[in-house]
């Protein structure tokens, strides 16, 4: 008999808590009720049929809830997800419990056979659906508007009544991985298999991106010292650089995707099937059928979409870049300003004012690029894109315009308008190392040290509470719950498409960008994987079959050097023109000879 929703209860004697819900306090008892019960209801009466348990705090109070799930409903959920398995033939196939038997370590009594990052993906995809059917309203918030359709969690986060939702460390596991992966300084591969386990594939991709990335600038590095040493003047030799360069960048992206293909089979994400997703929790509109899977989801006009595209985000986004600009001409002012000071001057003082406006210039990138992010985050979600896919898409191109506009263009006008080399070099110098400085500092040394401080006032105020309720688990959640957010690997990627640019667009000029870059990357990855451990909490898995649209985008800077790069060096340029220029002349000189020879004549 082919097991349904409706099989399904909410008692089970091994409650294992997963993930973690933390309501506001004050919460009103009916909401509290109302929402803990969609959330044990059955499906078919459009709950998540998962199962929740209080937990208490010291005065009482019943604000932080684990959500746990039977291991059949973590099976069914597996299936509606689409999470791919492996089989016992070594064949890669979408889980369906129908034929559970055929899948490798497979058993009823084995509860590992779903990793808990899967688990608590199946948890947050059920908890994200849960939406609202009749209600109006929140119960016991009138304020708090509902309509079929409309996602109860993110209206409850937007109220303020749900707090936050994450997915509890498993300790022992996550003490294993820190051993193995930055727990001692060793030249060697990182654990992907192991980190995609715990935290998921994106994650997995990502670390396994930048140490592929950090072992493919090597021999940029090796490259780079010599010509650093003995070929700064000789323009050839820049040109056969760039050259490599563009090599280079088309050979270690195409290898990538080999690379990625490869890992994202032995993962099972590579046959995912994404044409059916979900819509994303923040999407909202009327309550609808969809016509190709039948089902009820909310239904917005894409004309609608596209107006608030064209009409207020495009122009928002123009506006933005020409601020940028004014910002990046009053820049040269100021390099101007500090080389008439150094010419009146010359003094030590002097010469050291000169890198004092790139170093205000790329504070000032580095402060207009997250101001601007948040914009762009408010505006995509304003656009109310239906998949999470999308909402990404568009999000990484408003984005990546203004990054790449915003670090690039004063770099681009010296290169090709000023032709000033010397402080080609200086700029990119200067803005390359101050950006890996304030992003090693703002990105996980600040919050690493504010955890430490936060870590050591919990622990002595845990361990002061009376409470009959299991105290390590207490604890943990309340350390837990306190960490930062990590909100994905947005701002990662992004650092690393600014420093491919810096590398495959202007090493030639400056030959130590690879180098830099390979020591920001090998020290980004201890780093990195200290604050995923360490500083934030533990994200939820997302299963990905690549590292999205950064692949073509990085492919799209590689066309930017074959259009930037000339064929001809510009000395051999004037050369060859001056040539041309005397070859003209000369045929004058020989045609007006001729003419008065013959008018003699």
């Amino acid at each position: 008999m082919k097991e349904t929703w409706s099989f399904l209860d909410t008692f089970e004697p091994n409650f294992r808590p997963l993930v973690v819900i933390e309501l506001a306090k004050g919460t009103k008892k009916e909401t509290i009720e109302w929402f803990t019960k969609r959330i044990v209801d059955k499906k078919a009466n459009g709950g998540a049929q998962l199962l929740i348990k209080p937990l208490v705090t010291e005065n009482g109070d019943e604000t932080i809830y684990l959500i746990g799930a039977s291991h059949l409903r973590l099976l069914l959920g597996a299936e509606t997800v689409g999470l791919v398995k492996e089989c016992n033939d070594n064949s890669m196939r979408s889980f369906t419990y129908s034929s559970r038997k055929t899948f490798k370590d497979f058993a009823d009594d084995n509860h590992n056979f779903l990793t808990m990052s899967e688990c608590q993906y199946i948890i947050k995809h059920e908890l994200e659906n849960l939406r609202a059917r009749d209600e109006k309203m929140i119960p016991g918030y009138p304020q708090a508007k509902l309509y079929p359709g409309k996602s109860i969690v993110r209206r409850l986060l937007t109220n303020g009544i749900l707090v936050q939702i994450f997915p509890l460390h498993d300790r022992e596991e996550l003490k294993k991985l820190r051993h193995t992966w930055y727990g001692r300084v060793k030249i060697g591969y990182q654990p992907l298999d192991e980190i995609r386990s715990y935290f998921g594939e994106t994650i997995a991709l990502y670390f396994g991106f930048l140490e592929y990335f950090t072992f493919a600038l090597i021999p940029m590095a090796v490259i780079g010292i010599p010509y650093y040493v003995f070929a700064w003047e000789d323009y050839d030799k820049y040109v056969m650089f760039a050259t490599f360069n563009l090599l280079w960048s088309t050979v270690i992206l195409e290898v990538w995707k080999r690379i990625c293909a490869v890992m994202t089979y032995r993962w099972g994400t590579l046959l995912m099937k994404r044409q059916f997703e979900e819509p994303r929790p923040g999407f909202h509109g009327a309550l609808g059928i969809n016509p190709v899977t039948g089902r009820e989801e909310p239904v917005y006009s894409s004309i609608k979409r596209q107006l608030r595209i064209y009409l207020v985000s495009v122009p928002f986004v123009c506006l933005c870049l020409y601020f940028s600009l004014y910002v990046m001409m009053i820049y040269f002012d100021l390099e101007q300003w500090a080389l008439d000071y150094h010419e009146e001057n010359k003094s030590t003082f002097s010469s050291l004012m000169l890198y004092v406006p790139s170093i205000i210039y790329a504070v000032v990138i580095e402060i207009m690029n997250r101001i601007y992010r948040y914009a762009a985050e408010f505006l995509t979600s304003w656009e109310n894109h239906r998949l999470e896919s999308s909402y990404q898409n568009h999000l990484i191109l408003k984005v990546l315009v203004f990054n790449f506009l915003n670090c690039f263009a004063s770099l681009f006008y010296i290169a090709f308008v000023l032709f000033d080399m010397k402080l080609l070099r200086q700029s990119l110098a200067t803005l390359l190392i101050t950006s890996q400085i304030l992003n090693q500092f703002a990105e996980s040394l600040l919050p690493y040290w504010l955890q430490k401080r936060h870590v050591k006032k919990m622990k002595k105020h845990t361990h002061s509470l009376k409470t009959e309720t299991d105290l390590s688990l207490v604890e943990q959640v309340n350390l837990e719950k306190e960490m930062g957010t990590y909100f994905g690997t947005f701002d990662d990627y992004l650092e690393l498409f600014l420093q491919f640019g810096y590398v495959s667009l202007f090493s030639c000029v400056y030959p130590l960008a690879a180098v830099f870059a390979v020591l920001n990357n090998v020290t980004e990855i201890y780093s990195d994987a200290l604050k995923m451990c360490r500083v934030y909490k533990r994200p939820f898995a997302e299963p990905t079959a690549n590292i999205g649209v950064w692949q073509h985008l990085l492919l799209a800077i590689k066309f930017v050097m074959a259009f930037v790069i000339p064929d001809k060096p510009r000395e051999i340029q004037i050369k060859l023109a001056k040539l041309e220029f005397e070859s003209l002349e000369a045929l004058k000189q020989q045609q007006m000879k001729l003419a008065a020879e013959s008018l003699k004549e």
